[in-house]
């Protein structure tokens, strides 16, 4: 489904959460899909399934997936324009934070620029 890097500073349990939100968000998972068990994704990923549970207990209490005991876990709907605007309100604090430790508009715009070629290059993988 995805790759993990082991070698970022983001834990990995964030790293699933964010890959599944952004697989909601363009279109490759849908409402009712079911997501790989702890199990599975834990094996293709090589990680811990405890992480992977961590993971998927922060989708559900985000209200971004739904678990059926004894079936798994599946997306829920979604409201993307409530979803987006969270997302969207989440950047313009971390960016208010970055302006506020004196952070340039400059460096934030070339940071985005290669967040955004980083992002295009994985989604290629």
């Amino acid at each position: 489904m995805f790759s993990i890097d082991l070698t970022s500073r983001i834990p990995i349990y964030e790293q699933i959460y964010q890959k599944i939100v952004n697989l909601i968000i363009n279109g490759t998972l849908a409402e009712n899909d079911q997501l790989p068990s702890v199990r599975s994704l834990a094996k293709s990923t090589g990680v811990n399934p405890n992480t992977v549970s961590k993971a998927y207990q922060e989708l559900e209490r985000n209200g971004v997936i739904y678990s059926v005991p004894g079936r798994g876990s599946f997306i829920s709907a979604q409201n993307y324009d409530e979803f987006r605007k969270k997302v969207l309100t989440d950047f313009d604090n971390t960016v208010n934070e970055a302006f506020e430790k004196g952070i340039s508009p400059d460096d934030l715009k070339a940071r985005i620029d290669t967040l955004y070629l980083s992002y295009r290059k994985d989604d290629e993988a």
